[in-house]
């Protein structure tokens, strides 16, 4: 990737740092939406980000998708150096694969639910992640590309994910009316009596899992599913294999990630053993996967992404100073 070079000071993080007459937003494109984060009650922070970067040019989702947004921003004679997204981990990793694309500096104003990569990088609030742009506080963060067959690689900000976590999504999605809480419920009880095995093929070797995680840095070692990225820094991708020797009631009580769900799950002796897991921490691997009967989809950072209906190669590598980002 290009190296930022316009300006004249460095962060603390030994990034180069915005000029300082740019910190009214000038040069700052804003994209938000509205969807994001409906499950949480939080203030509307508009009024906010208009008052500290009140020269941005912000643009709802709506209409148009966020690629043509910023297409049509950077064929402008004014393009952006800095494409600010404020969404969930979904937008916030779509704007990323955009920034890299275009060669911008990535601002991430926290608007989702849960913020994986916002809370990575120090900046749980849209008030500190405004604190890291007005400090110039950038730095070049690992990121990971995942490539379906021969496909265009995509970006990765937090993990990727097969089996009964995309497959408990897709149960999700269809129930949105009923709202993320009640929704995850009711597919979470569907997947503890429907969730599928699939096949997977690693130099040779084949699996039969229930699921695969690969997150970005290494994790903590007694969980599976890894939402929340470990580092910023370490180019390594820690894959996890929850191999299907147990019932689907622990395929889907390993999918918890918080840690007082953890504890419970733990006290109930409803997690998997370990001898049901697999680990490897590398840096790029290579998959053959044979869905089966299981929802053809996989996942990262949270949102689903298609995938073949029959056997498909998947390859995912970490990528050092994937990105600028300002972070804290």
């Amino acid at each position: 990737m290009p190296t930022d070079r316009p300006a004249e000071s460095e962060s603390a993080a030994g990034a180069p740092a915005a000029d300082a007459s740019t910190f009214d937003g000038r040069g700052v494109l804003v994209i938000t939406n509205s969807r994001a984060g409906t499950s949480v009650v939080r203030p509307d922070p508009l009024p906010e980000i208009r008052r500290r970067l009140s020269e941005a040019r912000i643009e709802s989702l709506g209409e148009s998708s966020m690629d043509d947004i910023v297409a049509s921003a950077m064929s402008a004679a004014d393009a952006p150096t800095v494409l600010a997204v404020l969404g969930g981990d979904g937008s916030v990793s779509r704007a990323a694969h955009l920034a890299r694309r275009h060669d911008l500096t990535l601002l991430v104003l926290p608007g989702g639910t849960f913020n994986h990569f916002a809370r990575a990088a120090g900046v749980d609030t849209v008030e500190a992640a405004l604190d890291a742009y007005d400090a110039g506080s950038v730095r070049s963060v690992v990121v990971a590309e995942a490539v379906i067959d021969d496909g265009d690689p995509v970006t990765v900000l937090n993990a990727v994910s097969l089996g009964a976590y995309p497959e408990l999504l897709a149960e999700r999605e269809k129930r949105t009316s009923l709202g993320k809480w009640w929704g995850g419920a009711i597919a979470a009880w569907r997947e503890i009596h429907g969730a599928h095995r699939i096949t997977i093929v690693r130099d040779g070797r084949r699996a039969v899992v229930w699921s695969v995680f690969a997150g970005i840095g290494r994790g903590d070692p007694r969980r599976i599913a890894m939402m929340r990225r470990a580092s910023l820094d370490e180019p390594v991708l820690d894959v996890r294999l929850h191999h299907a020797r147990g019932t689907r009631l622990r395929a889907v009580t390993s999918l918890a990630f918080g840690r007082r769900t953890l504890a419970v799950m733990r006290a109930l002796r409803l997690m998997p053993p370990a001898s049901d897991l697999e680990r490897a921490v590398v840096s790029e691997i290579e998959l053959t996967v044979r869905p089966g009967e299981a929802t053809p989809v996989l996942a990262h950072d949270g949102e689903l992404a298609e995938t073949p209906t029959g056997d498909y190669r998947l390859r995912l590598r970490a990528i050092p100073d994937g990105l600028r980002v300002y972070a804290r």
